[in-house]
């Protein structure tokens, strides 16, 4: 089977979405398949790789991590002279909220390809976040995917609305399948109409690699070295991962932590700065950003892993990948802590204070030898392996030969 995969970023840059996306990749190859990936092409230093097509693109962030590549005629004309060369495609799998989403589709259309689309982005959230005057925001996206879409929305209904979710209700209905890579987001998807023509929308989480997670299993549960309670950090320095509230919960609980940082992005500058103001209690080291077997590492040595950002994710890897490592997480959406079910301390609400209380309990419990309990089955669960093989029964269902 030939799998074409559409991204709004470069695998290679940083985000969670992106790292799935290459073990995805690796694991279907690894089972006799063949995987191309098309997305903007980077503007920083990156590795080639034959599976990967990098269209013409602009930076649109200043450490030029992140690129748009605009959907149209002259880029449809980029995706298919690279593909002519290449074996027939059997299924295309966007895996992409934006221009990345509006290229695949308009690939698939003018090919006749069904499409497996997963829901990676919870637009309305993202963009409230993100974006000043998200309403009108919103209305020019739905604007823009109709304008772009049009051919292959043709006889499949207008469409209603301009928030985000009728966005993503024209995404699935040109659409042979969606997955959500969680159940509460699967559920909301569904609740709000976005679901392809068949109806229903599968749930397949985003997983962990197999050789990785042996290599740190056979190694054994480390005993935990003397010393303060080690917390960890990780992700996208944006408003709506919460970095700033998260400095600010460490300076209010006074905990006496080590805390680690791992991630870049705009909020670095005002992150420092806020440190070198609050001079917590608390040790707080900016690691920046690190390889993924490196990143794992930290996790499977800290105490805790902190998650911050609330209704935002559609799954939240780290706390996944910690808990597959045997590490338990402060969590501070709810949906999040109900999908990792157990081995959390969890946050009352949204606010400062409440996460401030969390560190405080977790700390305590670290620092008295009683860490909450992490699910075990986390870890079989969540491989890549077996995450591959429930994607390959979308796969089949999709494109049956």
């Amino acid at each position: 089977m030939h799998v074409v995969m559409f991204a709004d970023q470069h695998v290679e840059s940083l985000g969670g979405a992106q790292v799935s996306m290459r073990l995805q990749r690796r694991f279907l190859e690894r089972a006799g398949h063949t995987v191309t990936i098309v997305a903007p092409r980077m503007h920083r230093p990156a590795p080639t790789d034959p599976a990967y097509i990098d269209l013409p693109s602009i930076p649109v962030t200043p450490d030029r991590e992140y690129a748009l590549t605009w959907p149209g005629v002259r880029t449809d004309r980029s995706v298919d002279a690279a593909m002519a060369a290449r074996p027939p495609v059997d299924v295309v799998h966007v895996q992409a909220d934006f221009w990345g989403a509006l290229i695949g589709h308009r690939y698939a259309a003018r090919h006749g390809l069904p499409v497996v689309h997963t829901m990676h982005n919870r637009v309305d959230v993202g963009i409230e976040a993100t974006a000043p005057f998200p309403r009108l925001v919103l209305r020019v996206l739905n604007a823009w995917a109709r304008r772009t879409l049009r051919a292959a929305l043709r006889g499949r209904g207008r469409g209603d609305g301009s928030d985000g979710w009728a966005y993503l209700r024209r995404l699935a209905r040109l659409s042979t399948a969606v997955t959500a890579p969680s159940g509460h987001f699967a559920r909301r998807l569904e609740d709000h109409g976005a679901v392809p023509a068949g109806g229903g929308v599968d749930v397949v989480w985003n997983g962990i690699d197999d050789d990785i997670l042996d290599t740190a299993l056979a190694a054994g549960v480390a005993e935990r070295r003397d010393g303060r309670p080690r917390l960890v950090w990780i992700g996208r320095m944006s408003p709506e991962k919460r970095l700033l509230p998260f400095l600010e919960a460490v300076a209010m609980s006074g905990v006496d932590a080590e805390v680690e940082i791992i991630g870049g992005g705009a909020q670095l500058r005002a992150a420092r700065r806020f440190v070198e103001r609050a001079r917590p209690v608390a040790s707080i080291r900016f690691a920046g950003r690190m390889p993924y077997v490196q990143t794992l590492a930290r996790l499977a040595e800290a105490d805790a892993v902190v998650q911050t950002s609330i209704g935002f994710e559609t799954q939240g890897m780290t706390v996944f990948e910690a808990a597959s490592l045997g590490t338990p997480a402060i969590v501070s959406d709810p949906d999040i802590a109900a999908e990792l079910g157990g081995g959390s301390w969890g946050v009352a609400d949204a606010t400062v204070p409440a996460l401030a209380d969390a560190l405080r309990r977790a700390s305590a419990d670290i620092a008295a030898g009683s860490p909450v309990a992490v699910d075990k089955t986390i870890g079989e669960r969540f491989r890549q392996s077996s995450r591959t093989a429930a994607m390959l029964e979308v796969y089949a269902r999709a494109a049956p030969r």
